[in-house]
């Protein structure tokens, strides 16, 4: 079973049909990881140039969920680079690896979404990640379902877990890639519908949407904001 079937036969229980379209996606895209210079922040170096912060709750009750988009992005990405966001610091499940010819530690905060900034902060502290190198990937209910949207910043939009990240960070200057995640014809169920499960055709277009947001986040990292939101918004 290959990255993109494991990771979300595990993650999202799928069915056959899912199955096809991982296997679809699974082939044919081969990432090239350029090289970069080393980033410097101040007058001292970092082992880590890039903090990569997919968004979502912690445990069995929410892993299927629209508001763990972010999460499932980022275990998507360490299934394609064959590792595992299983150490444990910063409040959060996490790996450095490299990624886009960069040092990343990718991460998953455990402490519940409406409190992200505080592992966002921790990592970023101790390894002197400057704003504008913390890439954070969540869902958006103002968007259509699997619509990518790149944003070098901008305010919390009524998302809780972006607005934790810039009261911890204290700017909202840093970039985003946000996942749509639709929203229900009755607004009142807000609540219900992102911590509700996609539906099996939802589910197909959102793995071509975390296929695109790795590719999204790649760019960013090489190439800059700008150029990100040319080519994936």
């Amino acid at each position: 079973m290959r990255g993109g079937e494991k990771v979300f036969s595990r993650l999202c229980g799928l069915s056959g049909a899912f199955y096809e379209l991982c296997e679809l996606y699974g082939h044919g895209h081969k990432y090239l990881w350029k090289g970069r210079r080393n980033m410097l922040f101040g007058n001292k170096s970092s082992s880590v140039e890039w903090l990569i912060a997919g968004l979502g709750n912690p445990g069995s009750k929410y892993e299927k969920t629209r508001h763990n988009i972010g999460f499932l992005t980022v275990d998507l990405l360490a299934e394609q680079k064959g590792v595992k966001l299983n150490k444990v610091k910063f409040k959060a499940a996490y790996q450095i690896m490299t990624f886009a010819g960069a040092r990343c530690l990718v991460m998953k905060p455990q402490t519940y979404m409406n409190l992200s900034g505080e592992a966002v902060r921790e990592a970023a502290q101790f390894y002197k990640i400057p704003a504008d190198h913390v890439l954070v990937i969540y869902d958006d209910v103002s968007l259509p379902v699997g619509k990518l949207r790149v944003r070098p910043s901008g305010s919390a939009g009524g998302h809780n877990g972006i607005k934790s990240i810039i009261a911890h960070l204290g700017t909202q200057d840093f970039p985003r890639i946000k996942i749509g995640a639709g929203a229900p014809e009755d607004k009142e169920g807000m609540i219900d519908w992102v911590i509700g499960v996609p539906s099996q055709g939802e589910r197909k277009v959102l793995l071509e949407s975390f296929q695109r947001a790795i590719l999204a986040a790649e760019c960013i990292i090489e190439q800059g904001c700008a150029r990100a939101m040319n080519g994936f918004n």
